[in-house]
Order: structure tokens, then sequence, then C-alpha cells
């Protein structure tokens, strides 16, 4: 009889079963259940989407700054210092003798038209062609050991900003605001702050929503080319705008009234409100007049005899207000897609890499270097994860029968500044000519999941239920390369 089930047994394991769904449901809710629990979802306020959320776990930077160089920088050339490749300049690459890659058969080994130095207290090495950038390598941590899935631009873009190399799918920071809000709701919450001279290869799905709620996308404006259609009428007096926006804001409020449970209602409103609070905080933030003439030059934005600098130093200005401001995610890109051969639109030196670099280089180096160190005086660094990065790598070898460098996604690096990572740190390496990763191989998933934790979020838990499939940004990959973690 004791075998089975009695009256009082039943009524014990019940209640010790209600007991613990109580539990899991009270540490869940206080995000301390492990990394194998279920999905964690945000509880968005439909008419505040953009309010401040809690993390899954304490956080070590509360906003991202992402300097992305479109056209996949050399690695070669720039901080991947590899002394036997310019021992073996000219010969063959061992065991790849006729080695095809993206644009067809590849020729000699081919050293960095730039002398690499030691840079700071630790010694680095960095190129020539980055200077300013080489002064701040004791602040920087170098993964050089990233690998992606794909060497074409678009798809690469798309892997390095969205996890994937398909079109469609959401940016990081598109994930990292849907699931922590922002600290100023009058500006947006995640800002992509476009090349001077255009939008990268891959454009909107850079910072675009994908299956997130289209609020999340980030807003691309910048420092020569602000929002559009934010002014208000030369007709209307500042007054008369101002009692409109609030006779509005009445008729929506009475409205959702009407209908409490209609979310997109409310999420429409919502939106029509911050771009009405955007017409105040936007120009604002983007009038770089108030700046000192100082700033304006140690950042190179008063270089007159190169605007293309000048323009690229505002925008570097620009992002550090809005981190300043606290916009969460902020994506800088530095180099656009251009149609009708190359010239000095990005980073893709296929034929003349040394002229293209020669020209481009200066209108990334003193621009960000003073960016980076503006922070770094503010105190932005304490809080605010620095993240640069391009979509690939180079080949060591120079393309048969031109002067630049083809596609490589085996091998390349990346580097991170600030907020919870160790300084000066060097993490993972590609072999002794720069061509694959062979230590502590890193992948892009690895990349996410480890700026995903360092803003308190678990990068498996973070899931969108689509079509069938709880998606997250790394997929069903990654972890987090705590090696580097301070």
């Amino acid at each position: 009889m004791n075998s089975f089930l009695n009256r009082r047994h039943f009524l014990s394991d019940t209640a010790r079963g209600l007991g613990g769904i109580a539990l899991a449901n009270l540490l869940h809710e206080d995000k301390l259940l492990g990394s194998d629990g279920g999905p964690i979802r945000p509880v968005i306020d439909s008419g505040k989407p953009f309010a401040s959320r809690h993390s899954h776990h304490p956080a070590r930077a509360e906003k991202v700054l992402v300097i992305f160089c479109s056209g996949a920088c050399s690695q070669v050339d720039t901080f991947d210092y590899k002394p036997e490749l310019i021992k073996r300049h000219g010969q063959s690459l061992p065991g790849a003798e006729g080695l095809k890659t993206f644009q067809g058969e590849q020729g000699n080994l081919t050293r960095s038209p730039w002398e690499f130095k030691p840079r700071g207290q630790s010694g680095k090495m960095v190129s020539e062609l980055l200077p300013h950038l080489g002064e701040l390598a004791d602040d920087m941590c170098f993964i050089h050991s990233m690998t992606g899935k794909t060497n074409t631009h678009g798809p690469g873009e798309n892997f390095m900003s969205t996890g994937y190399t398909l079109d469609g799918f959401p940016s990081m920071g598109a994930w990292t605001t849907w699931a922590l809000g922002t600290e100023n709701e009058n500006l947006p919450a995640y800002v992509a702050i476009s090349d001077p001279r255009g939008t990268p290869q891959s454009s909107v799905n850079n910072w675009g929503p994908g299956f997130l709620p289209a609020a999340f996308q980030g807003t691309n404006f910048n420092a020569s080319k602000p929002l559009g259609n934010l002014d208000r009428p030369a007709a209307f007096s500042a007054k008369t705008d101002r009692a409109t926006r609030d006779f509005l804001q009445r008729m929506n409020e009475r409205h959702l009234e009407q209908f409490p449970g209609d979310t997109e209602l409310a999420a429409r409103i919502s939106s029509y409100e911050l771009a009405a609070r955007m017409q105040l905080s936007v120009p604002e933030v983007s009038d770089l007049s108030t700046e000192p003439k100082s700033l304006l030059r140690e950042y190179g934005a008063d270089d007159s005899s190169n605007p293309l600098k000048a323009s690229f130093a505002r925008n570097c200005i620009l992002a550090r207000r809005l981190i300043e401001e606290g916009v969460r995610f902020v994506q800088l890109f530095n180099g656009a897609y251009q149609t009708g051969g190359e010239g000095v639109s990005n980073w893709d030196g296929h034929k003349v890499l040394k002229e293209q670099y020669s020209k481009h280089g200066p209108v990334l180096d003193q621009p960000c270097a003073a960016l980076l160190r503006d922070m770094k005086r503010r105190g932005l660094l304490e809080d605010t994860l620095v993240v640069w990065t391009t979509e690939f790598g180079r080949m060591p070898t120079f393309q048969k029968g031109a002067s630049g460098r083809d596609h490589n996604p085996d091998g390349f690096t990346t580097w991170m500044m600030g907020a919870g990572v160790k300084a000066p740190f060097t993490y993972g390496a590609t072999d002794e000519f720069s061509y694959k990763s062979v230590e502590n191989v890193a992948t892009v998933y690895d990349f996410h999941a480890t700026i995903l934790h360092l803003l308190g979020l678990n990068h498996k838990q973070l899931t969108y239920y689509h079509n069938g499939f709880e998606r997250r940004l790394t997929d069903v990959h990654g972890h987090v390369i705590g090696d580097i973690l301070s």
C-alpha cells in the first residue's frame, strides 16, 4: 500500500511543487536563474518603448560605441605585426601556391608599405599608417584571431552587425536597445552615424531592427547631414508650435483611453512624441559650434586641407556628444560604398593599396584617436565600451597582377577599449604571415556574446520568438571571451 500515492503524500508533493514554481518565478524576476535557463525577454511598455530596463546580471558597460571601418581594413597594414612576413617578402605563401581567393589568383607574400613601431609602455607594434591610434595602444584590448563566414562585403557587414550573412536580421544595436532601452528619452536609443560620403555597402541592414519591433531600428544621421523634417515651418512661431504639440498630445491620450489594450497605437503615439522631442534635442546635440576651437583642432575638424577628414572628425565629435547624453548604442562608420571603381571611399584596397590607404588612413587616424582621448578625459570610458571592427581582413599576399590585397575572413583584428576589458592586452593570434587564425580562434558569435555580456545580457537567453524559432544575436553559437574581461 505504501507504494501508492495516498492523500497526504499527494497534498505534500503538490505543495512542494507549487513552492518550487513560485521560487523559480522569483529567481527569474530577480535575474538569478542560471545561464542555462529559458528565454529572458524584456517587459516593454508600449507607451514608453525606450524606457531604461534592467540587465540580466550586473553590467560592466552601460553604453557602446562601435567604430566600423567599412570595406575590410587590412590587419596586415595596421595592427597585426608579422616579422616573418617582412623576412619572406616576395616569396610564395608556403603551401598555397596558385591559391585563388575572392578576386582570383594570389601573387607573392608582400610586407606592409608602412613600418611597424613599438607603442607605449607595452611596446605593442602598430603601423605608421595609424600613428595617432598607435599612441593609444596601452588602452586597447586587441583580438588578433577573429574569423568570419564570408569573403563578400555586403554579407560580411551583415554578419558583423547582425550575426547573420543574410538580410533581415536585427543588428546588435537593435538587440541592445530592445533589451535595455536608453537613459535619454529625448534622443534615439540607437544612432548610426554614416560616413560623410554615404552609407556602407549593406546600408540599413547594419542598423536595422530585422524582426524586432521597428522602434528599435537605429536612427541614421551625421554631423554634415542632420535628420530631415525636424525644423518647424517658418510660418509658425515656437509658441504656436508648442501649443499645437500639447493639443495633439491631449488628443492622443484621449484616443488611447478608448483602446487601452492597443499596443500598436500606443507605440505609434510614442514614436510621434519622440519625434517631437527630437525637434529640440537633435539640433542641439548636432550643433558643434559650441565646441572650443582647441578641441576642433585636436580632432582635425578644422583641417581645410583635408575636407573629408574634417567631416569625419565632426562625426567623431557627434559620437562623443551622443554617448555623453546617454544614447545607449552608437555606430560610427568610417568608409562608404560607392560604385564606379575604387578611390578612397572605403578600405577595399584591391588594386592600389598604398595609394588608397595613404589617403584614407589619415581620415580615420587623428579624428578617431582624438575621440578616444576626449572620452577618456571626460570619464566616459568608465561606463562605455568602445569597439573597433571591420567586416573581415586582408591577405598577406598581393593579388596577381595588382598592388593590393584580396579579402580574407580567416584571420583579422578587432579591438576593444573602455568599460570591462583588460588593457593593454592581446588575445589570440594569426599564423606567421597573418593568413589564418591559429591561437584562441575567435568568431563573430564570440565577439557579440562578449559585448552583450559586458552590457549585462546573457546572449543565450536574450531571445525573440520568430517564425517558430527562438532567435538570438549569436544564433546557436558563441561564448564569452572571458580572458579579455577585466
